[in-house]
């Protein structure tokens, strides 16, 4: 089973641990790591290969939920700006990746994709330590929906 698929089904179950909330689109949920603090995805439900999947009314719905996810972290994080990142090549399921980017990160890293940092040296997400991010992330997207 592809990866994207795995995370949207253990959502639907309840048991994936790093949803913030269900979306009109899918489901908003932490990064497995958190390199950047407030890293999340939004991975459409149900799935399609591509942005290019979805009918118009679809598309609307999951890049305005993309858009308020990314507001919601900004105002969370504090952060200086937010990244998204629609890719695709090695998961060739949708979803975006939400990367908060700040003033305090190295000069060399700030300039660059986040794709640039060590993701395997990266600090995992954990409960303990990030969920409370989790949590106000979440409460923001039902304060603002």
């Amino acid at each position: 089973m592809a990866l994207i698929t795995e995370r949207v089904e253990l959502a639907r179950d309840g048991a994936n641990p790093k949803v913030i909330r269900r979306m009109a689109s899918g489901w908003a949920v932490m990064g497995d790591v958190q390199f950047l603090p407030g890293y999340c995805l939004l991975l459409p439900d149900p799935v399609v290969p591509s942005l290019n999947d979805l009918d118009a009314e679809a598309r609307v719905t999951y890049l305005l939920d993309m858009a308020r996810l990314g507001d919601a972290v900004l105002q969370v994080t504090g952060a200086l700006r937010m990244n998204y990142e629609i890719l695709g090549n090695s998961e060739p399921e949708l979803h975006c990746h939400l990367f908060p980017r700040y003033a305090t990160e190295p000069e060399e890293k700030r300039r660059m994709p986040a794709w640039f940092y060590d993701w395997k040296a990266a600090a995992p997400y954990v409960e303990d330590t990030h969920g409370y991010m989790r949590k106000q992330i979440a409460a923001v997207l039902e304060a603002t929906k």
